[in-house]
């Protein structure tokens, strides 16, 4: 019986061991999530890339994870909207596509300065993504107003991300194909 215990102990021992070293998370999507971000005339903009239906609320998030993170909170009444381009700072919240602010920045807040920008979706099911801020608001003027970054992905337009989606990343409400 002591034999069966400790075999029984080790084996248990090796399936922690093993799970610990996992570094894909249990619910991670089998891509990438992504969502496009660029800046025109000072207003940061957002492309979901393909349409997000029945969105409820929409987080955005400076520096996550830091002790400077800071949020945005947009909200929509149930069943919600559907979202897919958005001015986020700096442009008209009028064809916001009825969303509004809930929580707005810090009216001392520079976004400019932050390291990063998360995105993230509520309603339908969706996936967050991140984007670096100086690499949007360095890289924005020198790709057509049709082309957003799209995070590891990089600057593409519609055609690329109709083309990529679901073969290298997921856009943030697309189904995970796995």
């Amino acid at each position: 019986m002591a034999d069966i215990t400790k075999r029984v102990c080790a084996a248990l021992l090796v399936v922690a061991v093993t799970a610990a070293c996992d570094t894909k998370a249990q619910f991670a999507p089998s891509l990438p999530p992504e969502a496009g971000f660029r800046v025109d005339g000072g207003v940061l903009k957002l492309w979901t890339g393909t349409p997000c239906e029945g969105v409820t609320g929409l987080r955005l998030t400076f520096d996550s994870g830091t002790q400077d993170s800071t949020e945005q909170v947009w909200a929509a009444p149930r069943p919600g909207v559907r979202v897919e381009r958005l001015d986020l700072l700096g442009g008209s919240s009028s064809d916001a596509g009825g969303l509004q602010v809930r929580t707005p920045l810090p009216s001392a807040y520079d976004w400019t300065k932050a390291g990063s920008v998360s995105i993230a979706v509520d309603g339908p099911k969706a996936f967050g993504a991140k984007a670096d801020v100086a690499q949007v608001l360095r890289e924005s003027a020198g790709h057509p107003t049709g082309s957003y970054l799209f995070g590891r992905s990089g600057w593409m337009d519609a055609a690329a991300v109709q083309r990529e989606n679901r073969k290298s990343f997921l856009t943030v409400c697309t189904p995970d194909p796995a």
